[in-house]
């Protein structure tokens, strides 16, 4: 496919853009070593002994490997039974949940983990010896940033169900974080509502954002009729922070809003929060008279032209 195909796929990105990030991209695979079927004179390719070295010497569960690798589930099962068949691993349901199995290391694997482990350690020496002191900081200043950056780009956002399980989760850390944060103590029963079934298209739409299959942030969307919508439980774990989560999520509830029809979104926040209120102002959002009851709301906005806009 041309450059220009993902152009059209992706917001300010030009061909140079591309271009360095491919370029990154080998330099990094050929200085570390992955282009062969030897990754650290194991004798493995990278991803078994990635995976080798994820499992660990406490073990692990292969929901977990699954989730942390962000890898097929059968491609990871071929590997695993592989493992087995070398005498390397062992599986046994595990102790919290027995349809989920565990996998560890037995002493033949262990003895591999160790010398993946001790010549990673080489490797990483092996990258830096050659370089001079401020070089070597500003090597690792790099890396620290583009791990951030990777991190973020790793985040996604799609729609939930309110509903489930995860969701609520997700609520009880950001009631958690208000009852903490508010002088008053927060309770979600005395705030204004926004009900699961109030948040459900086409009335709404609750959207999560996930970082290697964990919830780590949400916002909603309701439908007020009459050209209005309204934001809602806005919030972001603080592992996070930082990475532009909240920006995107944001960005995709006024999206959202705009294919539903609305042209007018209104908020509400508390004024202890002066991150969320920073980022309502340098997204439009004018401070606005009160536009409801909640006991906890010190701050309203309010963003017009939606449709006009996009």
């Amino acid at each position: 496919m041309t450059p220009e195909y993902y152009l059209t796929k992706v917001r300010y990105m030009d061909n140079d853009q591309l271009s360095r990030v491919r370029r990154f991209n080998r330099a990094v695979t050929h200085r570390i070593g992955v282009l062969d079927g030897n990754y650290l004179g194991s004798g493995r390719p990278l991803g078994e002994a990635r995976l080798l070295f994820e499992i660990g010497r406490d073990g692990t569960t292969v929901r977990d490997l699954r989730t942390r690798l962000g890898l097929d589930s059968g491609y990871i099962s071929r590997m695993l039974r592989a493992f087995e068949a070398e005498g390397l691993t062992a599986s046994t349901p595990d102790a919290r949940d027995a349809r989920v199995r565990r996998v560890t290391l037995t002493p033949k694997g262990r003895r591999e983990w160790d010398l993946l482990d001790q010549r990673s350690w080489d490797r990483a020496a092996a990258l830096l010896e050659s370089l001079g002191p401020s070089q070597r900081q500003r090597l690792l200043d790099a890396m620290a940033e583009v791990e951030r950056f990777l991190r973020a780009s790793a985040v996604m956002i799609e729609p939930a169900d309110p509903f489930s399980d995860e969701v609520q989760a997700c609520l009880q850390a950001y009631f958690q974080e208000l009852a903490a944060r508010f002088d008053t103590g927060f309770d979600p029963m005395r705030s204004a509502p926004a009900e699961p079934g109030e948040l459900v298209p086409p009335s709404g739409w609750f959207l999560l954002a996930r970082l290697d299959g964990a919830a780590v942030g949400c916002g909603a969307l309701k439908i007020k009729g009459d050209g209005y919508g309204e934001i809602k439980r806005m919030w972001v774990a603080p592992s996070v922070r930082g990475l532009g989560v909240a920006q995107r999520l944001l960005r995709a509830l006024e999206d959202r809003a705009v294919a539903a029809g609305v042209d007018i979104l209104q908020l509400d926040t508390n004024g202890t929060l002066t991150e969320a209120r920073k980022l309502y102002a340098r997204n439009g959002y004018g401070e606005i008279p009160p536009y409801n009851d909640n006991p906890y709301a010190q701050h309203w906005f309010e963003k017009r032209g939606l449709q006009s806009n996009r």
